[in-house]
């Protein structure tokens, strides 16, 4: 087997489209977050799973017959997949009104043979790509903001140099971007790290069915975010792809099967849920999800467990198809801290950290290092405005600890992190002095979060 070579293009331009920005919310520079009196006692319906969004999208690109994704969410990581597919030559369509996003698969061909593609931020977007246009025939480059290029894909990219894919990185410190130039995709049995982030894993396992010959997938190393990939084995058997597994650490898509059209639904986002089911534990009262499963693959869906280990009542899956996830904190039954493991969901640390300070005792969150290759460093940034709070917080290269402060006023700054705007407006439910800067980074995931927010003043 030829080693991997760097990417030389020559002849005509590549196919080059600039997507259009997603809408901004109309939010101001600044937003001062009012105190709520509690308790609370209200449902609501999150928009639906960035995470399966995307899943779903790539999985229907390389279906036989168009799919539907119905309840889909609209923002700007499913904004920049869509806008990608588009420039792969794949017909896309969206009622964003609906929720719908209509998507034309081409049964494992990729239309065009050269692209730039731009990803913003969305790391999905990048990892999943990145071996997606290896089906491929021709040469292919990603490309996202500044942040995304201080975002690790080595290890991806060492994989697919394990199968004899002719891909270089261009960017430092094994950072973004990517160019791959692709001759449809090898089989054999390919190791990855999970270290970092299981989003590699998952987008080798969607395209392996597609692959020349059979493709097996082997997680080395720490296998951070687990939960992600089962998200991604279950999307995939939804949409009729089986794979064989030990359960643990080797997966085998079933070769040659292929991704059926057809409607599917989009669960609502188990991240988003964290913040509503927060601001019941924060608040006191009661906070109802009805559009997130109780048996939900999404592995924040757990979130709730750690509410109930904090003095809250859970209960789960009891509104039809299973759905509906419950928090209830009878106000007068103070929270406690809680050590925990988050490696599985580490997406609610910040949430988790908002709660946090209301809590009795020191709250500790362990195995979240790969926290420091997200957005921003969520880690630095998350010890940084709960200083700026009061809070005493003492961090390390994979955990931080909280222990509620003196509460001070502060401009929380969110470093271009929807989740760091999310998730500290809690604080300001709790207690006067909290101002969001920048708010509309909330635009990643979740637009109309602040007008969600307004209604616990109703």
């Amino acid at each position: 087997m030829d080693a991997p070579r760097a990417v030389e293009y020559h002849g005509a331009a590549m196919n080059t489209v600039t997507p259009t920005a997603p809408p901004a919310p109309d939010l101001p520079a600044q937003l001062r977050i009012e105190p709520v009196r509690g308790p609370v006692d209200f449902e609501i319906a999150v928009p639906g799973s960035k995470s399966i969004t995307n899943r779903a999208l790539v999985l229907g690109a390389l279906a036989q017959s168009p799919i539907v994704l119905t309840g889909a969410l609209f923002a700007d990581d499913t904004h920049y997949m869509m806008e990608a597919l588009k420039t792969l030559g794949f017909s896309v369509s969206a009622d964003p009104a609906a929720l719908e996003i209509r998507i034309a698969g081409r049964g494992g061909e990729i239309p065009v043979r050269e692209a730039n593609l731009f990803v913003g931020n969305a790391g999905t977007v990048m990892r999943f790509l990145t071996s997606f246009v290896c089906l491929g025939h021709g040469a292919y480059r990603m490309d996202g903001t500044e942040r995304m290029r201080q975002r690790p894909i080595d290890d991806l990219i060492e994989g697919l140099h394990g199968l004899g894919v002719k891909a270089q990185i261009e960017g430092q410190g094994g950072c973004p971007p990517v160019r791959i130039e692709a001759d449809g995709l090898p089989g054999g049995r390919v190791q990855v790290s999970g270290s970092k982030s299981s989003q590699y894993v998952s987008g080798l396992l969607m395209v392996a069915p597609y692959a020349k010959a059979p493709l097996e997938v082997e997680v080395v190393g720490e296998f951070v975010s687990q939960p992600y990939v089962e998200l991604t084995l279950r999307t995939m058997a939804d949409l009729g792809v089986g794979t064989t597994s030990d359960g643990n650490r080797l997966y085998i898509p079933t070769h040659g099967a292929r991704y059926r059209g057809g409607t599917y639904a989009i669960e609502g986002d188990a991240s988003a849920a964290s913040y509503w089911l927060a601001a019941a534990a924060i608040l006191g009262g009661r906070a109802v999800v009805t559009n997130v499963r109780g048996d939900s693959p999404q592995g924040d869906a757990a979130f709730a467990k750690v509410l109930e280990r904090m003095g809250c009542r859970v209960r789960t899956g009891f509104l039809a198809g299973d759905y509906g996830i419950e928090v209830v904190r009878d106000p007068a039954v103070p929270l406690k801290a809680v050590h925990v493991d988050l490696n599985a969901m580490p997406d609610v640390a910040q949430t988790l950290a908002a709660v946090a300070l209301f809590a009795e005792g020191t709250t500790s969150m362990i195995n979240i290092a790969n926290l420091r290759i997200k957005e921003t460093d969520r880690l630095s940034a998350v010890a940084a405005e709960l200083t700026r709070l009061g809070a005493k917080v003492e961090e390390g290269s994979d955990f931080i600890e909280i222990t509620p402060g003196p509460a001070r006023e502060a401009v929380i700054q969110t470093y271009d992190d929807h989740r760091m705007a999310m998730a500290f407006s809690l604080v300001g439910l709790g207690r006067p002095g909290v101002t969001i800067d920048h708010p509309a980074c909330v635009a990643k995931t979740y637009p109309h979060y602040f007008k969600d927010l307004e209604r616990l003043r109703r």
